[in-house]
């Protein structure tokens, strides 16, 4: 088999005959380090899960193409703003940036893109309780209620990206080993309105122990303000009786109407945070295909109509 002037020998092809139709699969091919550089410059593997197989790689796009995405890319302009800000406006992105993991530059690019998209003028003010895309839970009448839940078991899937990669996941296995202390937290805006008696808003965690042959649960919990600008709350846990195994997270707005926005969730223990999607950036994701098995990031218990919860930009 030739690949634009290249050689593979050690290519096995086994062939299958139905209605006289010839389907050819490739099993396996080896290639030494002389002609490893060769195959990957022509050829590209795709859809590494359900049907695995490979394709001609995209050739690179002509100069004159180029030239136009180039004049489409936003980069030029905001690096233009990002060099006329002060030393102090800088600062402050990067001390935002901090809390998303990432540089200033970057989360200044990220937000200004989303400006962008909203079609908002000017930048956004950098703020440490939110970086970008926010979570949002709203409920509308005829609604007075959401409940959300994230599971956190002994063990479960999640999509990790591929070393080397810059857009490339796969899932990946992950051992969660509950120890105390364990702090829950997040940042937090409110605009809610009470609609009747004992109306709340809460942010917990529900952890399940064994003590003396019963499955109890232990709440660690974080009573919203209904209304309220945004602000960081935090609670902890260190000592259960008993042996504690795994735990759930927990949004629930009851008899309320309004919106809560929030970010920067946390669920900490063994030395790191555990929540899944803590910054955000999608709260109402679904995995599917190769990833079927990984859970969503926050899956609705309570949704009537009029309820709705997903990540947005706001403008501050």
């Amino acid at each position: 088999m030739r690949v634009k002037g290249l050689k593979l020998d050690k290519l096995w092809i086994s062939s299958k005959f139905a209605n006289h139709k010839a389907m050819a699969r490739a099993g396996y091919i080896t290639l030494d380090t002389a002609t490893e550089e060769a195959y990957y410059s022509v050829l590209r593997p795709t859809d590494r899960f359900i049907f695995p197989r490979v394709t001609k790689k995209i050739s690179l796009i002509s100069v004159r193409r180029k030239k136009g995405v180039s004049q489409r890319s936003l980069l030029p302009a905001c690096a233009i703003e990002w060099a006329a800000m002060t030393q102090g406006q800088r600062d402050a992105w990067n001390a935002a940036g901090a809390y998303s993991f990432m540089s200033g530059w970057k989360l200044y690019v990220k937000d200004k893109c989303y400006r962008i998209k909203n079609e908002l003028a000017g930048n956004a003010t950098p703020s440490n309780f939110h970086q970008a895309l926010v979570g949002n839970l709203h409920i509308d009448a005829p609604s007075e209620e959401i409940k959300i839940f994230q599971p956190h078991p002994y063990e479960y899937y999640v999509a990790r990206r591929v070393t080397g990669t810059k857009s490339m996941y796969s899932p990946a296995v992950v051992q969660e080993k509950l120890t105390l202390p364990f702090e829950i937290g997040l940042s937090y805006k409110s605009d809610l309105e009470a609609t009747g008696a004992g109306a709340f808003a809460k942010f917990y965690a529900i952890i399940r122990r064994l003590y003396q042959g019963q499955n109890l649960d232990e709440l660690l919990e974080i009573n919203l303000d209904l209304l309220t600008n945004w602000k960081t709350e935090t609670a902890t846990k260190s000592f259960i009786f008993g042996q504690y195994t795994s735990y759930q997270l927990f949004f629930h707005l009851y008899k309320v109407q309004g919106d809560l926005w929030f970010d920067n969730v946390k669920a900490y223990h063994t030395g790191q945070n555990w929540a899944r999607d803590r910054q955000c950036n999608d709260i109402n994701a679904v995995f599917t295909r190769a990833f079927y098995q990984i859970p969503k990031h926050w899956a609705a218990l309570v949704l009537p109509a009029g309820a709705w919860y997903e990540s947005v930009y706001i403008n501050e």
